[in-house]
C-alpha cells in the first residue's frame, strides 16, 4: 500500500519520537532565527507554508513562537484561516511560494520552514528562493531537511534517499512511498545545492548553517541579509 502524506508531508504519526525529536530541532532552528535576524517589534514578516494541521506539535510552529504575532502575514496553499483566529492580528493567505501575490520588499522578514523541498524541480526551488528575497527587505531564512542526514524525515526511510535520485526514486516507489518519489512532492537538498540556489542574487549576502541531532546536521538553514539594510 503506498504511504500517503498527511498535512505535514509526514508519515510519522502525531505522537511518535520523531515528532516529538522534529520539534526539538524546530525550536532550535527558531532560535538561530531570533538571533540572526534580530526582529523589532514594527518589523513586518512573511512566514511561507502553513498548514490546516492542527494535530502536530511541529504545526505552524514559527506563529506560536514569534513573539510579535500581529506582525506575521502567514501564506499556504492550504486553508489555514483558522490561525487568524488563533493569534488576533495576523493575516492568512492563500499563495504559491515561487510565485507570490506581493509588491518587492513588503516584508521586513521573511521566514520558511520545511517548504523549499516540496516545490518541485531545482528550476522551482530556485524560483521559491528569489521570491523570497524579492519581498524580503532586510533578511530572510529557509530552512530545510538535510539531504545526507541518514534518515529521511518525510518517510522515516534510513539511507535510501543517498541513492542517486533515479534510484532513490524507484525505491521508494517498491517500498510503498510512490508519493515522495515524485520529484514534485520531494526533492531533497543539500547545502551545496543551496548555495547554487543562491548564486547570481545581487544585493544580497547568504550563508547556510546547520541545526543537529545527535552530532549529525540533519537541518539546513539558509541565512540572507540584504546588502546596506
Amino acid at each position: 500500500m503506498d504511504q500517503k502524506p498527511n498535512d505535514q508531508y509526514n508519515a510519522a504519526t502525531p505522537d511518535s519520537a520523531a515528532v516529538r525529536v522534529g520539534l526539538r530541532v524546530r525550536h532550535r532552528m527558531f532560535d538561530a532565527f531570533m538571533r540572526r535576524l534580530e526582529p523589532r517589534p514594527t518589523d513586518t514578516a512573511l512566514d511561507i507554508g502553513v498548514t490546516s494541521d492542527q494535530t502536530y506539535a511541529v504545526s505552524n510552529y514559527f506563529e506560536a513562537l514569534y513573539p510579535f504575532k500581529a506582525q506575521i502575514t502567514a501564506v499556504g496553499l492550504g486553508d489555514a484561516a483558522f490561525l487568524e483566529s488563533l493569534y488576533p492580528g495576523l493575516t492568512y493567505l492563500q499563495a504559491n511560494a515561487t510565485r507570490m501575490p506581493f509588491a518587492d520588499g513588503s516584508f521586513d522578514l521573511v521566514h520558511s520552514s520545511a517548504v523549499v523541498e516540496h516545490v518541485g524541480s531545482f528550476d522551482n526551488q530556485r524560483k521559491m528562493i528569489r521570491e523570497c528575497a524579492r519581498v524580503a527587505r532586510r533578511g530572510l531564512c529557509i530552512t530545510t531537511p538535510n539531504r545526507w542526514f541518514p534518515i529521511e524525515f518525510h518517510t522515516q526511510l534510513p539511507l535510501v534517499h543517498w541513492l542517486p535520485p533515479p534510484v532513490c526514486r524507484a525505491a521508494m516507489r517498491r517500498l510503498g512511498y510512490g508519493f515522495f518519489a515524485e520529484e514534485d512532492n520531494l526533492n531533497l537538498m543539500s547545502a551545496g545545492r543551496l548555495r547554487e540556489a543562491v548564486a547570481g542574487i545581487a544585493g544580497w549576502r547568504f550563508e547556510v548553517i546547520t541545526a543537529k541531532l545527535l552530532g549529525w546536521p540533519s537541518n539546513l538553514l539558509l541565512f540572507g541579509y540584504r546588502d546596506g539594510a
